[in-house]
């Protein structure tokens, strides 16, 4: 039971004039004794709160940055009506700063033997499970003087899944595609490419792709048109470890390697090609294969939404025996790691060679912004050492990058806004080129 604030203030002034107009403390108790009565009685007529019925239902996914919403029902079995307060408790990450109070919190009437749905409004601010916690229940009586309190444990889970904001890059990605699939007048011929078909030569095409046996026997002049292979598998790896905790701008490095990787991932399925999933540090943390084209998208959002940086230095040694292990043919590997020079030079490049012999590899990696600034930065001493220091850190990643590309690795160096679609694009050239 909790008394309530009116019952507070009304007991304080009933007792300040009978202690004055009468003396001893016989008036006194007299006046206290009614309102413990009605605090009594007012009790005595509030619902019982254990008794009451909860269910949930609602959102069970949302993705980072959208609304959710949760609906608590609250069934009264009881004969006496329920005046109630509900507070339907979540992890203080479900809404953004500031809000909780007011969007946790809801006030009821439900009549015996009725039930009434509340509705909870979540604006989760990270990714991952979030788990709803007590709901608690404070029954008041018809005089609001006194209140029955409880609380109920309702389970409900809500996973908040990568945004994917790099999807807005998609389609024109995909009229790309489009073009090298020969869907368009614009053809391309890589060394990879497949045969797909015979049309009319139209003046201009590359006659290097003119079939002439067709031509003899149509007599018309017949070209060869062509796709890029199909079927090939692409293997992306996300790297967990401490580097992808580094926060550019408002958000991880990690989150913005998963976002290139979904746009990767969506328009690799369109092209007819395998896409699997690595996460790995020092060992594996997520991981998807096999997956039909229509469920690939869906499970690498799944998987990615609770992938969180460890703290750890990733084991390079591990991280290409587990790449080789679930490649073993032929393959388009993507690192989305770091481009910094220390993890590269000691971990990464002297192993570098068994992955390429095998496979074709692709790093890409998130470029901080910033440094671009300082490195155009001018006016006093400061901007001048803020300038050479961007300057020292480009050039380190530049002669990086250089290093790898003598191993036969294609690197992109990109900013969060522009490392998906320059992912996607590179991708794309390798396609059109036959490298796959």
């Amino acid at each position: 039971m909790a008394l309530t604030g009116r019952a507070a203030l009304l007991a304080a002034l009933g007792s300040i004039p009978v202690g004055i107009l009468e003396p001893g403390w016989t008036g006194l108790l007299a006046v206290n004794g009614t309102l413990a009565l009605a605090c009594a009685v007012d009790c005595a007529l509030a619902a019982p709160v254990r008794a009451l019925g909860l269910t949930r239902s609602g959102d069970t996914s949302v993705r980072l940055g959208e609304p959710a919403e949760v609906h608590l029902t609250l069934t009264n079995p009881s004969g006496r009506p329920l005046r109630a307060r509900v507070r339907d408790a979540w992890p203080p990450s479900s809404w953004l700063p500031g809000t909780e109070p007011a969007a946790s919190r809801h006030d009821v009437v439900v009549p015996p033997g009725e039930r009434r749905r509340l509705t909870t409004r979540l604006l989760p601010t990270r990714r991952g499970d979030r788990r709803a916690d007590r709901v608690t229940i404070r029954s008041y009586g018809p005089l609001g003087l006194l209140a029955r309190q409880g609380t109920h444990t309702v389970p409900w889970t809500v996973r908040v899944l990568p945004p994917f904001t790099s999807r807005k890059h998609l389609p024109s990605r995909l009229a790309r595609l489009r073009e090298l699939d020969g869907r368009t007048s614009v053809l391309t011929r890589g060394e990879g490419t497949e045969f797909d078909s015979l049309r009319d030569y139209v003046p201009g095409d590359d006659t290097r792709s003119i079939d002439w046996r067709a031509t003899a026997r149509q007599n018309r002049v017949a070209l060869r048109t062509w796709r890029p292979e199909r079927d090939r598998h692409i293997l992306i790896c996300l790297d967990t470890g401490r580097t992808s905790a580094g926060r550019v701008g408002d958000a991880p490095r990690l989150d913005s390697a998963m976002d290139a990787a979904l746009l990767l991932a969506a328009l690799a399925t369109r092209a007819g090609d395998r896409v699997d999933l690595l996460a790995h540090d020092r060992r594996v943390r997520a991981r998807v294969q096999g997956r039909s084209a229509a469920d690939t998208l869906p499970s690498f959002v799944n998987a990615m939404a609770d992938l969180e940086p460890e703290l750890v230095e990733t084991d390079s040694r591990s991280l290409v025996s587990t790449v080789l292990r679930s490649a073993p043919r032929r393959s388009l590997v993507v690192l989305l790691t770091s481009l910094d020079a220390a993890p590269i030079e000691e971990g990464l490049l002297p192993l570098l060679p068994r992955l390429t012999q095998r496979h074709t590899v692709l790093l890409a990696s998130v470029a901080d912004p910033q440094v671009a600034e300082m490195t155009a930065a001018r006016g006093d001493v400061d901007a001048v050492y803020a300038a050479a220091a961007g300057t020292q850190s480009r050039s380190q990643r530049r002669r990086t990058a250089d290093q790898l590309a003598r191993y036969g690795v294609h690197v992109v160096d990109a900013t969060p806004d522009t490392l998906a679609p320059a992912l996607a694009d590179a991708y794309l050239a390798l396609k059109a080129a036959g490298r796959l």
